[in-house]
C-alpha cells in the first residue's frame, strides 16, 4: 500500500524523480549481478528487466551481514542460524528506481554464536 502511494505522488507530481529513482551505485551493482527477475516490469519506466535483490542481516551472521543471498538459499539459513533479518528491495537498472517491498525476520530461534570472520578477511 505503501509503494502505491509513492507511486501514486510520484505519478502525479508531488514528489521529483531524484526522490524515487535514486538508487546507489552499489544497489545497482547488485541488481546487475545478483538480482532474481521480479514478476512485473519497472513499475516507473516499464523495463522489463526489473529485478529484486535479497539482502540478510544479522548478528549471528557476522561478516556475512548485510550480503546479498537468493531466494532459494533462505529457506536453508533458517535452519542454521537463530535469527536474521531479510530485506527485499526492487530495482531498476535502467531508470534506478528502487524501494523496499518487504522486510521480515528467519531463523530457528535457536541462539548461536556470530560466524568467525574468514581467514582472508582477517589478514586484510
Amino acid at each position: 500500500m505503501q509503494r502505491r502511494s509513492a507511486l501514486h505522488t510520484f505519478f502525479n507530481g508531488g514528489a521529483l524523480s531524484s526522490e524515487f529513482c535514486d538508487a546507489d551505485t552499489y544497489l545497482l551493482r547488485a541488481a546487475k549481478f545478483h538480482g532474481e527477475p521480479a514478476p512485473s516490469p519497472c513499475p516507473v519506466c516499464g523495463d522489463l528487466g526489473f529485478v529484486t535483490v535479497t539482502y540478510v542481516y544479522g548478528d549471528e551472521l557476522g561478516p556475512y551481514s548485510g550480503r546479498v543471498r537468493q531466494s532459494d538459499e533462505l529457506g536453508a539459513m533458517a535452519t542454521q542460524f537463530g535469527r536474521f533479518k531479510v530485506y527485499v528491495v526492487e530495482v531498476c537498472q535502467r531508470c534506478h528506481w528502487n524501494y523496499l517491498t518487504k522486510s521480515y525476520v528467519l531463523g530457528d530461534g535457536v541462539p548461536r554464536r556470530a560466524l568467525p570472520a574468514s581467514r582472508d578477511l582477517m589478514e586484510a
